[in-house]
């Protein structure tokens, strides 16, 4: 499985990340979002979604690690990987097929979206 990873750019933004290399992704707190944080595993494949006015996908990482030590927030390892070549816009994203019953269209406010390997593809070009 592949994730979306949602962030607020005046917060923590892709090149925040591209400048840290790894961080720990952790601070989320809906129990759907929490779910899928505890879905993933090691190698798994992530896009950097920027939230805000931006409202576009910028970039991509790497799961490295999925801690659950304390039980109720997973604190998940990450890998800066490379900016997209071409963004994706929300608008570009609601316009494709492919993500019609996704919940990046369907729960706007979810900060942690699963992908399909379609979906990822579309995101990325990969």
């Amino acid at each position: 499985m592949d994730y979306l990873l949602k962030t607020e750019p005046s917060e923590y933004s892709f090149s925040d990340l591209q400048r840290d290399k790894e961080t720990v992704w952790d601070g989320v707190t809906n129990p759907v979002a929490l779910k899928n944080l505890r879905g993933m595993k090691s190698g798994e494949r992530l896009v950097i979604y920027h939230t805000g006015d931006e409202k576009t996908a910028v970039g991509t990482a790497l799961v490295l690690s999925v801690d659950e030590g304390d039980g109720k927030t997973p604190k998940v390892k990450i890998k800066a990987g490379k900016a997209l070549a071409k963004p994706v816009s929300l608008a570009q994203v609601k316009s494709s097929r492919v993500f019609s019953d996704s919940p990046l269209v369907r729960q706007g406010r979810l900060s942690v979206v699963p992908l399909n390997k379609e979906q990822f593809k579309f995101l990325t070009g990969e």
